[in-house]
């Protein structure tokens, strides 16, 4: 049972970030990006405060302190704050889609990090595999979808190149850091720039359209699918190869797309399908291939 452990949260997390995408969009019918990010974590913060509180967890060191610090930088506020103004533009499932990159991009920065999980031949014909799809997809938004379309792509891209960087980094330094602790320390960090510039480019909160269905979708978001979430995430990155990890995003985005068209009525064209499917086989290509073994000495903390 302890060995099955992990792979059950694994597809844990799959089941609610896949189903994430669709409340994202959902909110962001009646809320502004960039305020609803900030909301859903300064929110998911709450309930990781009091079970830091109750366990008596152990404080980080200083040095731990900057890790925390600028990882939430990366993750909270750059990342979702892109994916968050990303997916204005774009469809659920297309935005699961390219966030799939994810995984990608840390195997690229994995293979100079982390000397165990060394790039090889395999895994880069998986990443070229994977951009030759992104180049499917990008090329419905360059053929008439407007230029909208077309940067919310790109932010998208670039959130999951800022959380693969982020996730790397808390594999090479902080494997001995509380999840609790590390995912609080990261959403304090990481909350404010969201608010603030939302305050500044999106007004007041109590001026926003607050509908039943933004709500719904805030709450969802804050406890389930970012306190509940991230927890389990690093519980599993303590356990499990970091680029095992990653590879949640496969089964995210199928369960993006289904909702995305069974709930909001999105549409599932040709370009979505093909470029999809080279995405999904590029990141399980370089996913389960092995990594190539270092002959230097690894930096990792046990």
């Amino acid at each position: 049972m302890t060995a099955l452990r992990p792979a059950l949260v694994w597809l844990l997390l799959g089941l609610i970030w896949g189903s994430s995408w669709l409340f994202m969009k959902l909110g962001l019918e009646d809320l502004p990006p960039f305020t609803f990010a900030g909301l859903r974590f300064a929110i998911a913060a709450l309930p990781l405060a009091v079970l830091m509180a109750l366990g008596r967890r152990p404080v980080p060191h200083l040095g731990d302190w900057w890790l925390i610090a600028w990882t939430g930088l990366l993750t909270f506020s750059a990342s979702y704050g892109l994916v968050f103004w990303g997916q204005q533009y774009i469809s659920s499932g297309l935005a699961a889609l390219l966030f799939a990159t994810f995984p990608l991009f840390g195997m690229l920065l994995a293979h100079r990090a982390l000397p165990a999980e060394r790039m090889t031949v395999a895994r880069a014909a998986g990443i070229f595999l994977a951009i030759a799809g992104v180049g499917v997809v990008f090329s419905k938004q360059l053929g008439g979808q407007g230029m909208l379309a077309l940067w919310g792509s790109v932010a998208v891209l670039l959130g999951a190149a800022a959380a693969a960087y982020a996730d790397v980094a808390v594999k090479h330094g902080g494997g001995h850091l509380d999840p609790v602790v590390l995912t609080l320390g990261q959403m304090v960090a990481g909350t404010p720039p969201l608010l603030m510039v939302g305050y500044a480019v999106e007004g007041s909160a109590a001026a926003f359209p607050w509908t039943v269905r933004a709500a719904i979708a805030l709450l969802y978001l804050s406890i389930v699918a970012s306190a509940l979430a991230f927890v389990l995430l690093y519980w599993l990155i303590q356990r499990m190869d970091v680029t095992k990890t990653m590879v949640i995003t496969l089964v995210t985005p199928l369960i993006a797309v289904l909702l995305g068209v069974l709930v909001l009525r999105e549409a599932l064209t040709w370009r979505i399908v093909v470029g999809g499917t080279a995405i999904l086989g590029g990141v399980a290509l370089t996913a389960w291939s092995p990594p190539q073994p270092s002959t230097g000495s690894a930096h990792q903390r046990a």
